[in-house]
């Protein structure tokens, strides 16, 4: 986005730049740019380095090697990004942010982590694993209910507005305006069940009866945003920053080598 051409050079620097007199301390591209040139390689040859950084990154984390220096690498490295994109930016940027974030944090590496069978790196404390989902699931919880309380007070999402504009705007038009007419009834269900789903969400999601339920639903809703409006890469990581606050909690009735009684009955 910022290498290939001097339009993307010119968008770069004014993003940077407004940054720098917001706070000269925001991370921003420009500070691999600048030891970059240090180093006597090129922009494009450092943006290129970088986003390398970032895929090799993201594979050793998938895999669970080095998984301590590859998620505050790839933290870094993507806040770098979204704040230099910051005006091209949308909401993916922020939750995964968020989610590198935690990951950055957590006691690592897992118990499928291959650091775990190489290095036979000791198991992680479930004290501090169980507060650093807890502290995430709170999180989601702020951010569905001041979601759902700011569409609640709009007529938009009541009437069906909403959920029309977000369907037949472009670049998110993949369903035909005339199939859109046709089930008009649709979108005013579909956008009034969404206020509530993210109104009831903080509440819905603790008691054993109604978790499941509530994040069966909450999952389904992103994945109709994805399917619906095309954005599948922001849908993919609601789902997995969902998982992984609330999905554990359904399956402590498999109890882990990791998970003591103790600690599972306080974090469910």
């Amino acid at each position: 986005m910022f290498a290939r051409s001097s339009t993307g050079f010119l968008n770069r620097e004014f993003t940077e730049a407004v940054l720098s007199i917001q706070s000269p301390l925001v991370p921003r591209i420009g500070w691999f740019v600048w030891m970059g040139e240090r180093a006597g390689l090129s922009e494009q040859t450092t943006l290129m380095i970088v986003w390398l950084l970032l895929f090799a990154a993201g594979c050793f984390l998938v895999v669970g090697l080095c998984c301590r220096t590859a998620a505050i690498a790839a933290w870094l490295i993507h806040l770098c990004s979204a704040k230099t994109g910051g005006y091209l930016a949308y909401g993916m940027d922020n939750f995964l942010t968020i989610g590198l974030f935690y990951l950055a944090i957590a006691p690592l590496p897992d118990r499928l982590a291959l650091d775990r069978k190489l290095w036979r790196v000791r198991p992680r404390d479930p004290e501090v694993v169980g507060f650093l989902r807890r502290v995430l699931q709170l999180h989601l919880c702020v951010i569905y209910f001041f979601g759902g309380l700011t569409k609640c007070l709009g007529a938009g999402w009541w009437n069906g507005d909403s959920m029309w504009r977000a369907l037949t705007r472009p670049p998110f038009n993949l369903i035909p305006s005339q199939t859109l007419i046709h089930g008009q009834s649709i979108l005013l269900i579909a956008g009034i069940f969404v206020c509530l789903l993210e109104l009831s969400f903080s509440i819905l999601i603790w008691p054993k009866r109604t978790r499941l339920p509530c994040l069966i639903a909450i999952i389904t809703m992103h994945i109709g945003i994805g399917v619906m409006m095309g954005l599948y890469l922001f849908s993919l990581v609601m789902i997995v920053l969902d998982f992984a606050a609330f999905g554990p909690g359904l399956l402590r009735r498999y109890p882990t080598t990791e998970m003591t009684p103790k600690v599972a009955k306080r974090d469910s």
